[in-house]
């Protein structure tokens, strides 16, 4: 009994599966800690196949030490992407930080180990929020599918060119930054001037202690406010999967 076996779409296959895999550990929402890590390889197993003829075409077969070579680069690549696309998204569990800052609710942080973050309650709503977005508006799509190019460019031979997701890293770093502060910008502002406000009536009436009711003013304008942001976060998650997307064809070009 002879059964036939195509090598060359196996090893390829494989390969693409190390990369797919290693981006679905790092990359959200599929890094969440209620996605077990067989689901993630299930899923790797299964886009590695949808992908297989983009990644068979022009391979040849390797030998053992090649091949080793070439599953940790294709480790390294998907590792790499992963992590840049949680760098971007970043920015929304970083707004809910600032907000937990300004607004008085950073003595309850508490470390969630479903989402692998030590934050209090706007940090860990807003990204669980995101998570839930991403699902339900098919943006993990977009991400998917900026992965799925990055084969047109980095074969499963090659290995990605570490200085442009190392270039990419720096800007996306500041990038999320800069998007914490404009999506909790507003709610900002009107805390700071609360501060402010507070300040000058402690500056003109001593005795009136003005800051003993600061934290609960704070609070009330938090939670009154903090609607607005949550509003936002859908357009928000949008254009983060499209820059994650266009950021993923891009660093691979």
């Amino acid at each position: 009994m002879n059964i036939p076996v195509d090598f060359v779409w196996l090893e390829a296959t494989a390969l693409a599966c190390v990369r797919i895999t290693a981006f679905l550990v790092f990359a959200p929402p599929f890094s969440h800690a209620t996605v077990p890590m067989r689901i993630r390889a299930m899923l790797g197993v299964g886009l590695a196949l949808a992908v297989s003829p983009v990644a068979v075409a022009g391979y040849e077969r390797l030998d053992t030490g090649a091949f080793l070579l070439a599953l940790a680069g294709q480790a390294i690549t998907g590792a790499l992407l992963g992590f840049l696309v949680l760098v971007i998204f970043s920015a929304i569990q970083g707004s809910g930080h600032l907000i937990d800052t300004f607004g008085g609710f950073q003595l309850a942080q508490a470390f969630d180990p479903g989402m692998a973050i030590n934050g209090a309650q706007f940090t860990r709503l807003f990204q669980m929020t995101a998570i839930v977005l991403l699902f339900a508006s098919d943006g993990y799509q977009l991400v998917l599918a900026g992965l799925m190019r990055s084969f047109d460019a980095v074969p499963v031979t090659g290995m990605i060119d570490l200085a442009r997701p190392a270039d990419v890293l720096i800007g996306a770093a500041g990038q999320m930054m800069l998007s914490a502060v404009q999506i909790a910008g507003p709610l900002l502002i009107v805390l700071v001037l609360a501060d402010v406000g507070l300040g000058l009536v402690t500056r003109v009436a001593p005795a009136l202690n003005a800051f003993a009711i600061g934290f609960p003013l704070k609070i009330l304008l938090t939670l009154a406010l903090v609607g607005l942001v949550y509003i936002a976060l859908p357009s928000v998650v949008a254009a983060l999967a499209q820059d994650a997307a266009r950021m993923l064809v891009g660093v691979t070009r």
